[in-house]
């Protein structure tokens, strides 16, 4: 059996219109509404960086883990090791200001394995690993790269002006360039920090 749980009511509609085998629960990591040692395993994927209180969280998903079960939470590495997203983010600071630049940085304010180990500490996960992975981010054209970062609430969505969206798409068409692939397609690495753990 599995069981996901978001604090965003919209996100749980869409995803409860996905699939029919996921138990789908309203909630926060801080305070998970589920029961102790019960779960073999504990998954987060890229939403780490926005948890407000990020060692209880942390607790709160050992404390349902079973003895023996494992915790992997994924968070991206720093925008600086990602050279499409790193561009990006350079490119909004020189046609916006930094304050745009690291709104957009948001995401990646994690991507450091030192911080993470600090973290596990604070939440009493002394024995925690960090590990890093290369992953490959890839749109099908620019525009649908900055149309999905438009879309996006934790970063760009609501910052920017339509005029200014425009503005920026015209100025990645050049940026970006060096990392479009074959017929538009744009491509480039993009790593991640996994946070792994086992409850003794």
């Amino acid at each position: 059996s599995v069981v996901g749980l978001d604090a965003n009511p919209e996100m749980l509609a869409v995803a409860r219109r996905k699939s029919g085998q996921i138990e789908w629960l309203e909630g926060t990591a801080e305070a998970l509404p589920l029961p102790n040692n019960g779960f073999d395993v504990v998954v987060s994927q890229f939403g780490f960086m926005f948890f407000k209180d990020k060692p209880k969280a942390l607790t709160e998903m050992m404390r349902v883990l079973r003895p023996g079960g494992r915790l992997a939470v994924a968070v991206c590495d720093a925008v600086e090791n990602s050279p499409g997203y790193g561009t990006f983010a350079l490119l909004l600071d020189r046609l916006f200001g930094k304050e745009v630049g690291d709104a957009f940085r948001a995401p990646f304010s994690l991507g450091n394995a030192g911080r993470l180990h600090e973290i596990c500490n604070e939440a009493g996960i002394a024995d925690a690993e960090v590990v890093r992975r290369n992953g490959k981010v890839r749109f099908k054209s620019i525009d649908a790269l900055v149309s999905t970062e438009r879309a996006c609430v934790w970063t760009l969505g609501g910052v920017l002006t339509d005029e200014q969206f425009e503005r920026l798409l015209q100025e990645s068409e050049t940026a970006l360039k060096p990392f479009v692939i074959d017929s538009g397609t744009i491509e480039f690495d993009m790593p991640s920090l996994i946070i792994r753990a086992q409850k003794r």
